[in-house]
C-alpha cells in the first residue's frame, strides 16, 4: 500500500496514545475537486482535517498522524463517547456529495479504502463495527458518505458489520410501537441525538442515517416493515 504525504497542521496539539484510537470514521469532501478538498483540509482558517485522503483514482495521502487528533468528526454521539475527534481516525474520501452532485465511488477509490482501512483495523485492533459513518455519529447534520457508499461490499471483504438475509413476514406492526422498537434498536447499535420515550422532529433525521446506512434504496424516513427488522437483525 502506497501511502504519500500532504500534511496538515490541522489538530489538537495533545497528543493520543494508540489505545485511544478506537473508531475509524468514513467521510465524504463533498467540494468541487481534489485539489480544492485538500486545500481546505490544509488551511488553518477552515478548522478542519483528516487523517487520510483519497481521490477518485485511489491514491492515499496522510494529511495527520494517527496519534495526533484531526479535527473531522465535529459534534458527535456513538453510544456513550462524544466528540468522536478523541478517539478515531478520519478518512477523506473525495466525492462531489449531495450539495453539488453526488457522485459512484470508483472501485479503485474503494480497493484503496479496504486496504487501508484493514490496515488500520490490524493495527489499532479497532471492532469493524466501529467502522462508521459521518452521518451516523452526527444524524442531524450529515450524509456523508451517502446511500451511494457501498457498505455491503465492505462487509463482505470483511471491515465493516451487515445484516443476514432475511425474508420479510407480514405482520402489522402499531406505529407508536413500530417507532419505540426501531428506536430502541439503534439506540443499542450506537445511534444517539433522539428520545426514546418522546417522538420529536428530529425522527426523520436519524431514520435516514439508518436507511443510508443499512436499506440506501429505500432514504424515505419513514420505519418502513424492512427499515424495522434490519434494525432488529442487527442488534
Amino acid at each position: 500500500m502506497k501511502i504519500r504525504v500532504n500534511k496538515s497542521t490541522n489538530f489538537s496539539k495533545k497528543m493520543r496514545s494508540s489505545k485511544d484510537i478506537r473508531f475509524l470514521i468514513i467521510h465524504y469532501t463533498g467540494m468541487q475537486s481534489a485539489r480544492v478538498s485538500m486545500d481546505r483540509l490544509k488551511n488553518p482558517n477552515s478548522k478542519v482535517s483528516c487523517h487520510y485522503f483519497i481521490n477518485r483514482n485511489g491514491n492515499i495521502y496522510k494529511m495527520v498522524d494517527d496519534n495526533k487528533i484531526a479535527w473531522h468528526a465535529g459534534k458527535s454521539k456513538w453510544k456513550n463517547i462524544r466528540n468522536l475527534n478523541k478517539s478515531s481516525i478520519g478518512i477523506e474520501i473525495q466525492n462531489k456529495g449531495h450539495f453539488i452532485d453526488y457522485q459512484n465511488f470508483p472501485k479503485k477509490q474503494i480497493s484503496s479504502l479496504i486496504v487501508l482501512i484493514k490496515s488500520l483495523l490490524k493495527k489499532y485492533k479497532i471492532k469493524k463495527c466501529n467502522v462508521l459513518g459521518h452521518s451516523d455519529i452526527a444524524p442531524l447534520r450529515k450524509k456523508d458518505p451517502g446511500e451511494k457508499f457501498p457498505w455491503n461490499f465492505l462487509s463482505l471483504k470483511g471491515v465493516s458489520i451487515w445484516y443476514p438475509k432475511f425474508k420479510l413476514k407480514k405482520k402489522e406492526v402499531k406505529s407508536k410501537a413500530k417507532r419505540r422498537m426501531f428506536f430502541k434498536n439503534v439506540h443499542k447499535i450506537g445511534y444517539r441525538f433522539f428520545n426514546l420515550s418522546q417522538k420529536s422532529n428530529r425522527d426523520r433525521k436519524i431514520i435516514m442515517a439508518f436507511q443510508r446506512r443499512f436499506l440506501p434504496n429505500e432514504v424515505t424516513g419513514k420505519i418502513t416493515d424492512k427499515t424495522l427488522k434490519i434494525s432488529q437483525l442487527l442488534t
